[in-house]
């Protein structure tokens, strides 16, 4: 597979989604946690959410408790938690791995298109993946670049 249109993924709520539905939208991938010192960056997602949506942009939070344990709840309870904390209105998918054998094949492949400082291999929580209209990988980012330093590439990549 070579693009994210190609991919499928359940929902929060468990209903399996076709990722084909995003086709000329840009799209930011992150792999999210609830319990983890960049949680506040759900904020700044949907506030890019908010700014850029209108314009076919959306962000695709994807849960994951590979790392430390930071996302122990229930796909229930991440999304309550994500809508009354922060306000999340964009797409919430239930949890993945997001490494290793068990990892969702979505991030198999954005893993298999950017490297990181520690090659492929996704190091922690709120990794995030730029994905153009045609749904091939741009750029991967680190879990310490806040959502408001990427509106810049947003703005880009809906203009070309």
């Amino acid at each position: 597979m070579t693009t994210l249109h190609e991919f499928s993924a359940t929902t929060i709520d468990g209903r399996e989604q076709d990722l084909a539905a995003y086709g000329g939208q840009v799209v930011l991938v992150v792999n999210t946690a609830s319990q983890c010192g960049f949680t506040p960056q759900y904020r700044g997602l949907q506030d890019l959410q908010e700014r850029f949506g209108e314009r076919g942009f959306t962000v695709l939070g994807f849960p994951c408790d590979q790392f430390g344990g930071q996302e122990p709840g229930t796909d229930d309870e991440i999304a309550a938690f994500c809508d009354r904390t922060f306000g999340v209105t964009f797409p919430l998918f239930a949890k993945v791995d997001v490494n290793g054998a068990n990892a969702h094949p979505l991030f198999d492949h954005l893993r298999a298109r950017t490297g990181g400082l520690l090659g492929s291999r996704i190091k922690w929580n709120f990794t995030k993946f730029l994905v153009g209209r045609d749904g091939t990988v741009l750029r991967r980012y680190a879990p310490t670049t806040r959502p408001e330093r990427i509106a810049g590439d947003v703005e880009a990549a809906l203009s070309a």
